[in-house]
């Protein structure tokens, strides 16, 4: 496990291994819950210097009750520290050196407790790989190839417990929203009879840029339901008074349970306005697309100064919009608008000579070729290197990694986009009316909630939503927007000159009192419980953005 007084190189080394050390109270907690009804036999998969443990023997001494300690860890030296600090204990335990996912299990233990690596899948492959997803296929679930390895641990830890077991671990806030955990989820709920998570409204590992959650899953084997608890303390110290917490009941196997996060008043005002179609995934109007992919944006996009100073041909480039998204911020992007980003030295333009590229281009090619761009992934596996393949103009941009809420952006000055924002493309029976519309209609509270809960948080507090996410994005319908497009179009004017003096709030209340109160009927009180519940996430996702103090 990893503390921030070791060196460097150690902890280079136990984070490339997936390995963090768990706060003190998080452990004790969780060791306390998972051995309070008795349990005797005891695990801890990948168990590092053995914390949990170590814990557990703490807890059996006190209530004056001995137990069968075991542990599995992959990590030779580790072995060696664990059976050492054990055995200062006063401590026996079994520890067995190898990787978990080649241990079958026996049913036979009373808990399994820890805190199994994360490794994203980027770096979880080869013989690995294969060994996680077969130990999770014995075990009934099937995980696709962009599965971290705490999917399979957590799949392949329930092979070791006893019919009335329990199971606490030390989770990725992953396994709520990611696509790939969704086997996972179904599985905890059909083969648990209870399953309660405790989240954290700060971020309780020093070391580690990502959300946890603790997972506390009863009763393997009896008869699952179609719900779990979830309860939210502030921070790791708050354990001690945590409440009965909220039930939420999960009407599809496949469904993220990040909703959960939302009250349950606002969930019902949430499913109701898609369920009577008001409100549809962004999906309804269009389709969503990354933008161009270029292996290196800042080689590939120039200024249009460094186009006069290369000497380039205008066949050679096309017009984008500017890397990042700071400039979307408004209802659209105009020609004047580009043209002034252009002014400013941003970078407008994207190199890609759709012919045979001229002396210019040839020379600026070579120097390229020289500073080592071909070699980026990207770059080599396509033929010319230079050639970035590009979509077609999209109608709307839409913004990709967010401090706030996700923006939609009319693309008026028709010009292309790269990775850094997500174009859309409207359907032809809605093209006009969502170019007009769509991106003001959208700046309400709903939809930010619904932001909030199709999107995914990252370190430093950002909403990101991929295409896939972006088309569940829930958004005013056609119909109802054809219902008031003249209030819409009224209100156009206003909210533009709020969005470009920084009001967004303001315009956002402007836009509520159409969308809310017009197309859904909602009293005060209703609009004031969406507010309140997508301003509880997003404050949320700010405060676990911050860096703990040590």
């Amino acid at each position: 496990m990893l503390t921030s007084q070791e060196p460097n190189a150690d902890a280079i080394s136990r984070h490339a291994r997936g390995a963090y050390f768990t706060p003190e109270p998080i452990a004790r907690f969780m060791t306390e819950w998972a051995l309070e009804h008795g349990a005797r036999r005891i695990l801890e998969p990948s168990c590092g210097e053995a914390q949990f443990l170590r814990t557990a023997h703490q807890v059996l001494t006190t209530s004056q009750t001995t137990g069968e300690l075991h542990g599995v860890e992959l990590h030779a030296p580790s072995v060696r520290e664990a059976m050492r600090l054990l055995a200062q204990d006063g401590a026996r335990a079994q520890i067995r050196c190898g990787n978990f996912f080649e241990f079958d299990g026996n049913a036979d233990m009373d808990a399994v407790i820890g805190n199994p690596p994360y490794v994203r899948y980027q770096l979880h492959r080869g013989n690995e790989r294969t060994l996680s997803r077969r130990a999770a296929a014995a075990g009934g679930i099937e995980l696709n190839e962009l599965a971290s390895v705490w999917a399979a641990f957590v799949v392949h830890a329930t092979s070791f417990l006893r019919t009335g077991g329990r199971m606490a671990l030390v989770l990725p806030a992953e396994l709520m929203f990611v696509n790939y955990a969704a086997p996972v989820r179904s599985m905890l709920l059909s083969r648990f009879a209870e399953v309660s998570l405790v989240l954290f409204d700060e971020r309780v590992f020093a070391d580690a840029q990502e959300e946890v959650v603790l997972l506390l899953a009863d009763g393997y084997g009896h008869q699952g339901k179609k719900h779990f608890r979830l309860h939210q303390v502030p921070n790791a110290a708050a354990l001690g008074t945590l409440s009965e917490g909220v039930l939420h009941t999960v009407e599809q196997t496949e469904e993220r349970w990040t909703s959960s996060l939302a009250t349950s008043e606002a969930r019902g005002i949430y499913s109701h306005a898609l369920a009577e179609a008001d409100f549809v995934p962004l999906q309804a109007w269009g389709e969503t697309s990354l933008g161009a992919v270029t292996g290196n944006n800042k080689w590939f996009t120039r200024t249009a100064a460094q186009l006069d100073d290369l000497k380039l041909d205008s066949t050679e480039v096309v017009r984008i919009s500017p890397p990042g998204s700071r400039h979307l911020r408004g209802l659209e992007l105009s020609e004047a608008q580009w043209q002034k980003l252009s002014a400013q030295n941003a970078a407008t333009y994207l190199f890609r000579p759709e012919g045979n590229a001229s002396v210019a281009g040839e020379r600026l090619i070579a120097q390229g070729e020289l500073a080592g761009v071909d070699q980026a992934y990207k770059c080599r596996v396509r033929s010319p290197w230079w050639r970035v393949p590009l979509a077609s103009v999209p109608d709307l941009f839409m913004t990709y990694m967010n401090a706030d809420t996700p923006r939609l952006t009319t693309n008026t000055a028709n010009v292309h986009h790269i990775n850094s924002i997500h174009g859309v493309y409207l359907g032809a029976d809605v093209r006009e009316l969502g170019r007009d519309l769509l991106p003001l209609a959208s700046l309400n509270t709903l939809t930010m909630l619904g932001a909030e809960i199709v999107g995914r948080s990252y370190g430093g507090g950002i909403l990101k939503l991929e295409p896939s996410e972006a088309d569940k994005l829930p958004v005013p319908s056609a119909r109802q927007i054809r219902r008031f497009t003249p209030q819409l179009q009224a209100l156009k004017p206003q909210v533009a000159k709020l969005l470009h003096e920084g009001h967004k709030q303001r315009a956002t209340d402007l836009v509520d009192e159409i969308v809310l109160g017009g197309m859904l009927n909602l009293e005060q009180q209703a609009q004031n419980i969406l507010r309140e519940s997508r301003m509880s996430m997003l404050l949320r996702r700010k405060t676990r953005g911050k860096r703990v103090k040590n």
